[in-house]
């Protein structure tokens, strides 16, 4: 029970994010309106996706030092929840976007695909893509791991650059953008109020926390595989 604290924590938080998110009063904003509620989703996936993508990197740094096995199944597995949640947090994006550029702004569907945002963080998950194709195309375990920890450091890299500072040196309908006059930036302190904060921050724990229990029950698995192949 000691042990599984967070686990019942993020169960918690969830449920809790769930209902408040949809029952309690949101701002009532120009064009974002009730598709606010989404922040709890979208955003709060975004979040941990981050995380989760700096715990596969941190990992990978530590098997280039140590060239432990284990931290190349802890780097890999972080990285495939991540990916997970940054699919997530792009599907919510884009549903959201559907919402309130196309439908109250009458936005075409065309300029939608063209937003710096959304093509920034299509390669940012392609790029991500492209590691777990890296690692399936070697057979050689040690090679595949130094490799895969080497591009994983450089898909990294890219992630920052992708998602946060190359669609801000740009035109962008995304809220908080600079020359955008689509809504308002989800996290400015006029827009979410007190209320907002008391959902929106447990949830991104929630959620990170959900990714983390997800990834440790997956490295559990593949250990316990490679250690059972072994004794064969």
């Amino acid at each position: 029970m000691q042990k599984n604290w967070w686990k019942i924590l993020s169960f918690i938080l969830l449920v809790y994010t769930v209902v408040c998110g949809f029952l309690l009063d949101v701002p009532r904003l120009p064009i974002l309106n009730e598709t606010i509620r989404n922040l709890y989703f979208h955003v709060c996936m975004w979040f941990g996706m981050m995380v989760l993508f700096t715990t596969s990197f941190v990992y990978s740094i530590k098997y280039l030092r140590g060239f432990n096995y284990r931290n190349d199944v802890f780097a890999h597995n972080f990285a495939s929840l991540g990916c997970l949640f940054g699919i997530l947090g792009y599907a919510t994006g884009f549903l959201w976007v559907s919402v309130t550029w196309v439908t109250d702004q009458g936005q075409s569907m065309g300029s939608v695909l063209k937003e710096p945002k959304l093509i920034g963080a299509a390669i940012a998950l392609l790029v991500y893509g492209a590691y777990f194709v890296l690692r399936g195309s070697f057979t050689d375990i040690d090679k595949k791991a130094r490799i895969s920890a080497v591009y994983n450091i450089f898909a990294f890299a890219m992630l920052f650059p992708s998602i946060w500072i190359i669609p801000r040196l740009v035109g962008s309908l995304h809220p908080g953008a600079p020359g955008s006059d689509s809504g308002n930036p989800a996290l400015d302190r006029r827009d979410m109020d007190a209320g907002m904060r008391l959902i929106f921050w447990p949830a991104v724990l929630g959620w990170t926390l959900l990714g983390v229990w997800i990834a440790t029950l997956k490295i559990r698995i593949e250990l316990f595989r490679d250690k059972k192949l072994i004794h064969e």
